[in-house]
Order: structure tokens, then C-alpha cells, then sequence
């Protein structure tokens, strides 16, 4: 498949890039557009992209499935480890990153875990996330979110496999089978599967999006970092040739249903409001006892309490 390139940003992450874990190629009904989504479990702007994609999701999700690849580039990691000195350096660098995202996207990450934790490679976070899609889509897409939750947002090392397991936990996979894929070949060959087709399509900073139609002969689209809302619809509608619906609009309540755990931004992205205005609309659901606010190092999360 052929490609035309966009503008790019987020180099800046360790360990390992990719292709995030979204694969739904057993959909009953054929969408047109496919997103392949290229991430780095450890890159603190792939998170920030969260509430763009959910509201993408939310809105036109009819029009396209995500295929979500991780893209394995070590070499960053390794340099960084080759002296004490200079793995500190590195953490230190990534940490203030990581503040400086968190106060210009709202979506919190507290970059004191890259100072507190003792890490290891990310290459196991990494093939974690191709064990948890072998129990489905969904179930990728959950453990993701779940290891972002524990890593950005509770300062657990998610190269640890005990910490790989508690979010499989928390994000209701089966464990022992969680545990087997993990040392399956059939994970491994996943994750080379997602590092060769970064490669071959140029892949080198993350997040990177390639939205391809159903017609193999006409250019994928590459956008690498992140737009604003309307460049993606736009991406959208020129893919599909015509201007796509949205679809009908979620209230409050069915939003924090389906996804459970938001954050205020992400409120504020997929429902277009002010941050303020998403948080008074939150808080009203405080008071009616059918979500929780969640304080975090930037701003607030709110957890769904009511019936699923």
C-alpha cells in the first residue's frame, strides 16, 4: 500500500513504537476506511491522543475500524542504558516530557515514575499488548487502556510482568490464558508481524495514523503526531468521497457507560464543551451518585458507578 505523509512531532519517547492493539478484522459489517494506529506503550503522547480518537470513534466509528500495530525501535533504549549516566539523563528528560504534555493536553501523566521506578526493558509491555488481542479486540483495546491507566496515571512500571498481569486483571481477560500468551510464539510473531509493517511503511515517530479505503490501488493517507478534531473528518471525507454522518449523539451518561473511566478532556473533546462546562455536567452525575471524581496528578478522572 502506498502512502502520502502529513506532518510529524513526538520523537522524544523511549523503548518501543508501534502499532496499537484495535485489529478488527471479524467485523460483520464492512466498514470502508481502515486506521492503522501506531503507538509506544511508554509514549506519553499516544495517551493524549485518547480523547481525539474517542470522539472519532463516537462520531463515525460506522466508517472505519482501528488496526492497532506496536512498532518495536530499541535502539533509543539501548543507547540510553549503555551508562548509568546515561539512562538517568534519559528518565529525567522523558519525565519533564511527560509535565509539559500533561499541562498542555489535560490527559494526566506523572512523569515522577520514570524517576521512582527501577525499569526494565519495554519490550515485554510491548508483547503484552499482542497477548491480550489474542482474546479479541475488545480485550486488547481494554488492556491497553488499563496499562495507560497504571502507568500514566498510578505510577506502576509496566515492564514488570506482575504489573502486566493486574491490568489483564482489571480489564477482565482471563489470566491464565493472559499468562500463557504471553511466552506464546503466537504473540511474538504478532509483535514482529506490527514491527515489520512500521518498518515498511516508514514508520519512525509516534503516534503515527495511515488511513487506507477498501480500493488497494489509491494512496494511503499518513498523519504522524497529533491535529486538531476536524483534520481527521476531513482525512475521513476524503477517503470516502462523500461527507460522512455523524452518528446519532451519546447522552453524558451513555458515554461514561461504555467507556467507564474518563477523564475530564475527554468529556470536554467528544462532546465539544469547555472543561468547565464538562465538569459541572459531571459533577451534577456526582450528585445523583452515578459517577465518582477521581483526583489524579493533573485535573480529575470520573469512574461510571451505575449499571453497566
Amino acid at each position: 500500500m502506498n502512502q502520502k505523509d502529513t506532518h510529524s512531532t513526538c520523537d522524544h519517547q523511549l523503548g518501543v513504537c508501534g502499532l496499537d492493539p484495535e485489529q478488527s478484522f471479524s467485523e460483520k459489517r464492512h466498514k470502508p476506511i481502515e486506521l492503522y494506529t501506531f503507538i509506544d506503550p511508554l509514549c506519553a503522547d499516544c495517551w493524549a491522543f485518547e480523547p481525539i480518537l474517542k470522539r472519532l470513534q463516537v462520531e463515525y466509528g460506522n466508517y472505519f475500524r482501528i488496526r492497532t500495530l506496536v512498532a518495536g525501535r530499541l535502539q533509543a533504549w539501548n543507547a540510553c542504558k549503555n551508562t548509568s549516566k546515561g539512562l538517568i539523563s534519559k528518565k529525567q528528560e522523558i519525565a519533564s516530557i511527560w509535565e509539559d504534555i500533561a499541562t498542555k493536553t489535560g490527559m494526566s501523566c506523572d512523569g515522577d515514575v520514570w524517576l521512582e521506578s527501577e525499569w526494565h526493558s519495554p519490550y515485554l509491555a510491548s508483547l503484552a499488548i499482542k497477548a491480550a488481542e489474542l482474546q479479541g479486540q475488545q480485550a486488547g483495546t481494554r488492556f491497553l487502556r488499563k496499562m495507560r491507566e497504571a502507568l500514566f496515571l498510578n505510577k506502576q512500571n509496566i515492564t514488570k510482568e506482575q504489573v502486566l498481569i493486574e491490568c489483564a486483571h482489571n480489564a477482565c481477560l482471563d489470566i491464565a490464558e493472559f499468562k500463557h500468551d504471553l511466552e506464546s510464539k503466537a504473540a511474538t510473531k504478532a509483535l514482529q508481524h506490527d514491527i515489520k509493517t512500521t518498518n515498511e511503511m516508514g514508520v519512525d515517530v509516534v503516534p503515527t495514523f495511515v488511513f487506507f479505503n477498501a480500493n488497494v490501488e489509491d494512496d494511503g493517507i499518513k498523519v504522524t503526531g497529533n491535529y486538531p478534531y476536524k483534520v481527521y473528518v476531513q482525512i475521513l471525507e476524503e477517503m470516502l468521497g462523500f461527507k460522512p454522518e455523524p452518528a446519532v449523539a451519546l447522552t453524558l451518561e451513555e458515554f461514561l457507560k461504555r467507556y467507564e473511566f474518563v477523564a475530564t478532556i475527554e468529556v470536554s473533546v467528544v462532546f465539544n464543551l469547555s472543561a468547565e462546562e464538562a465538569e459541572k455536567q459531571l459533577k451534577a452525575l456526582v450528585l445523583q451518585q452515578k459517577v465518582e471524581a477521581v483526583p489524579v496528578k493533573y485535573g480529575l478522572f470520573w469512574r461510571y458507578l451505575g449499571e453497566r
